[in-house]
Formats: C-alpha cells, structure tokens, sequence
C-alpha cells in the first residue's frame, strides 16, 4: 500500500494494516494481558523496592495538602539516573497481536509499581504528583481492579492517554501545577469517581 505525500511529490511505502488491529480482542486475550500486566506490577515493585528510598521532608511538605500522612509514608522512590525502565516482556507478544501504540515506558518521567514511584529522569514536583495519583488509584482499587480497568479501556481505545484512569492523573497533576492556594484530596477525588463509576 502507498500514500501520496504532496511536500515533494514522492510516493511513500507503507506497510500493510496488520488483520489483527482490525480485530477487537477476545475475552481469552483480555484475560491474558490483565494477568501479563498485574505481574509485571508487582514483580517490577519487588525488584525496584531493595534500591527505593522514602520520599524526603521536603517533597513531603509539598504533597501532604494533597495526599494523607498514610499515603506519603508507603511511597517509596527511586530514581535512575540516566538508565531507563526497559520494556515489559510481554510488548513482544502484544505488538504481534497489532498492538502497536503500547505506552513507550523508556521515555515516561517515571512509573508507579504499586507503592514504589520509579523515575527515569529526575524527579519533579510534577511527575511526582502524577505518579502519587496512580499510588492512590492503586490503593483504593487494589491492584487487580486498577489492571483491569486499565487494560479493557486501553485494548478498546489502543491510546493510553484515553485511558480515563490515566486521564484522571493528568487532570489531576494540571491542577496542582496552578499552585492555587488551596490544596484538595486526591483520595477524595479518586474515591468519588470510583463511586461514580468513572474509571
């Protein structure tokens, strides 16, 4: 197959649609992934938990408007420095399935196994946040719940960032980046859209 790319007039190949994508996934491969994917959680909590620091005084005193004492004492953190979280197992086999828009890991500022927040950059008041919100998530759904509303919406819409637990964390993180004077609950934000039915 070609498109026609008018800038400067060539015809550009392109690979074949793979038949998978045009599939919607069978309740078998759902199964599978929220398996695959609730796993790896816990196994990348375990093996980054050993390195994992608890979060400093001071990222404490910005986040506690927002998050109660019990939250900030479980989280634990670890940052890379210039090493990256590498690619789950299981990409392999999802690609293969036509999966392609899988979330790119290695270029994320960081990412919540359960209690323990790793970063491959730096980390910042606003990746923080963001990951402190999936920590909440996580503790209010527990992890099985969380995995598969994850994966059901993102096998449906194959964009993380449709993901409305996702969507939530970024909303979220939006407002706390307007630094307004008042803090809010994000336990109490989360929770309501779980009642809701949001997620």
């Amino acid at each position: 197959m070609y498109s026609y790319q008018d800038s400067d007039d060539r015809i550009i190949p392109q690979a074949a649609p793979n038949p998978a994508t045009c599939l919607p996934p069978t309740s078998n491969q759902i199964a599978q992934a929220i398996g695959c994917v609730s796993s790896y959680l816990r196994q990348q909590r375990e093996h980054y938990l050993p390195a994992a620091l608890p979060l400093s005084n001071p990222h404490r005193a910005r986040m506690w408007p927002y998050f109660s004492a019990k939250v900030l004492d479980q989280i634990h953190t670890v940052e890379l420095n210039g090493q990256r979280i590498p690619l789950p197992p299981f990409y392999a086999e999802a690609r293969a399935l036509g999966f392609d828009n899988l979330p790119e890991v290695t270029h994320m500022d960081s990412l919540t196994f359960l209690d323990v927040v790793v970063f491959n950059e730096t980390l910042t008041e606003g990746s923080l946040f963001h990951a402190l919100v999936h920590a909440v998530q996580f503790q209010i759904l527990g992890v099985e719940r969380y995995t598969q509303l994850f994966v059901q919406t993102f096998m449906r819409t194959r964009t993380h960032f449709t993901v409305p637990l996702e969507a939530h964390a970024f909303s979220l993180a939006s407002n706390f980046l307007r630094r307004t004077p008042e803090g809010f609950s994000v336990e109490d934000h989360v929770l309501r859209w779980v009642i809701d039915e949001r997620y």
